[in-house]
């Protein structure tokens, strides 16, 4: 089969395309044929080496994260899937591999592709899904009758997270470019904001919950909305000492991800403020509840029309980086 390896860590990385043996599958595995896989920010922090103290990877290493396909052949143990069931997936963090034409997965990271989306579609649609869900579950904890604010919640990310946070009984307020007012208001949320005319810091005062989409830069302006006792969870800014405590990582990492968190942590900890930081990994079953919310609020996510094939793996991850695509990129096989 062809697959896209990093062969080293590098700023400026370049997959490389080799011929690999189909990979063979354990008692508790599935044997997936990749219809296709989506290219996500995530890529360019794993090849450069960026994510290496949270997740290292043995090199040479086939990369890509989120996939669609269906199930060529099913492990001994696996009783929840059988061969020909269209899947979606996040793999999971220890064994990625999605640009590549087949992929071994544990039948606990994969659930069947909702029955609104197809195989394109459906592969933007795990990541962004599982971000939202752990993140507001596992992370914020949240709690019914409180309020969550999402800055540059206007796009795919927000598009999950905003179902999900009304299902959890929050009061959600997001802001993001004008033409998406509509849209996000019909999937639940209760206030949105234009980034363009309306200050979300000047506006709002004493919410509960915040999901930094943006990075650090906006950090100073989300602690200033927040209430004493609040919590906020970045997607952007970076992990820090509390991160490596709940990923039971070892001292010499809690003690560097102390300091590398010490900044934003000082800043919380000043406002009464929680600081987390999330890290998605794959998980089946919290995916089946996904697909239960992008199926009855008919989510389809959006992709970028320009279309690319794994030999142009390289080509697709710049046109992420730079080429403002509108929805996500997509390798198709």
């Amino acid at each position: 089969m062809k697959a896209a390896q990093l062969l080293k860590y590098d700023k400026n990385a370049k997959l490389r395309i080799n011929e690999l043996p189909i990979p063979e599958i354990n008692d508790n595995e599935v044997l997936v044929k990749v219809k296709v896989a989506a290219v996500n920010p995530l890529e360019n922090l794993i090849t450069t080496g960026s994510v290496k103290l949270i997740q290292d990877y043995k090199l040479p290493a086939i990369m890509g994260n989120e996939l669609t396909g269906v199930i060529e052949k099913v492990g001994s143990s696996v009783k929840d899937f059988k061969t020909g069931d269209k899947i979606y997936t996040r793999l999971p963090l220890n064994k990625i591999g999605a640009f590549a034409e087949y992929v071994a997965v544990d039948h606990n990271a994969i659930a069947l592709l909702p029955s609104n989306l197809d195989f394109s579609t459906g592969a933007a649609a795990p990541l962004t899904g599982l971000t939202a869900y752990q993140g507001l579950h596992e992370e914020l904890n949240a709690e019914a009758g409180k309020t969550i604010f999402i800055p540059g919640g206007s796009g795919s990310f927000g598009q999950m997270a905003v179902p999900i946070a009304k299902q959890l009984g929050l009061k959600v307020i997001v802001s993001g470019n004008a033409r998406s007012r509509e849209q996000v208001m019909s999937i639940g949320a209760d206030q949105y904001l234009d980034y363009k005319t309306e200050n979300y810091w000047d506006i709002l005062r004493n919410v509960d919950y915040v999901i930094d989409t943006l990075g650090a830069k906006e950090i100073d302006r989300e602690l200033s909305i927040m209430k004493p006792g609040g919590r906020l969870l970045s997607l952007k800014a970076g992990p820090n000492k509390q991160f490596a405590i709940d990923h039971h990582l070892p001292a010499w990492k809690k003690f560097l991800f102390s300091l590398v968190g010490r900044k934003i942590d000082k800043k919380a900890n000043a406002a009464g403020i929680e600081y987390h930081f999330i890290f998605v990994r794959g998980d089946g079953k919290q995916l089946q509840e996904i697909t239960k919310i992008i199926e009855q609020n008919n989510i389809v996510p959006a992709i970028d029309s320009k279309e690319f094939k794994l030999a142009d793996i390289n080509e697709a991850i710049n046109y992420m980086t730079t080429g403002h695509p509108k929805g996500k990129v997509l390798i198709h096989f």
